[in-house]
């Protein structure tokens, strides 16, 4: 599988849609997510740079230096709304499976690169089938965010700001590592930039 698109919860308020894919289908696995993996899985997709680790790097970096390799990550089960994850890891030829969330799951395989796969049984229960026009959408477009016109940091409307000083907004906010500004911030410069 892989990551089609994330947007805003539709049901849930505060959470995200996380949308895995299957290789060679329309077919589309809705999975809900709060708003702190949802960043973690979008600053990664976006190449963002943290000033330090994010817990998902650090988990990353723990394991690599102690030799732990995440193999894959599978979505084994799927009950009362909730997805169900493992993590096969791998440390001198012993393979491991740890329990996980699916958010966190996904995040990690990001990082490490590593394949994510789901039971069939679960992709016939909660896939979703996209119709033609809805898979027409870029992966870009799936990502992108409502546009948001102001700055909550400062109540002024990003319209007052010059391209250059957006920019340096957005590397002061990616040193402040407040991540959900800088990716409004990031929006704003882009449908800047489209437009020249």
């Amino acid at each position: 599988m892989f990551v089609a698109g994330m947007s805003y919860s539709q049901s849930q308020s505060g959470a995200y849609a996380l949308f895995l894919g299957v290789v060679g289908e329309d077919k589309r696995l809705p999975i809900i997510i709060g708003g702190f993996e949802a960043q973690a899985i979008a600053i990664f997709l976006e190449k963002m740079k943290p000033q330090r680790p994010l817990t998902h790097d650090l988990f990353k970096n723990f394991a690599m230096g102690f030799g732990v390799r995440l193999k894959e990550v599978v979505i084994n089960k799927f009950e009362e709304g909730i997805f169900y994850s493992k993590l096969v890891c791998e440390k001198d030829g012993k393979i491991v499976e740890i329990d996980s969330r699916t958010s966190d799951a996904v995040a990690l395989a990001l990082r490490f690169e590593c394949p994510i796969y789901a039971d069939a049984a679960i992709v016939d229960e909660a896939g979703i089938v996209i119709e033609e026009s809805e898979s027409e959408l870029t992966e870009e477009e799936t990502m992108e965010e409502p546009q948001v016109e102001t700055s909550p940091s400062s109540g002024h409307s990003y319209e007052d700001f010059l391209l250059e000083e957006l920019e340096d907004m957005l590397r002061k906010a990616i040193e402040e590592e407040n991540y959900e500004e800088a990716s409004r911030l990031r929006d704003e410069i882009k449908r800047r930039k489209e437009k020249l």
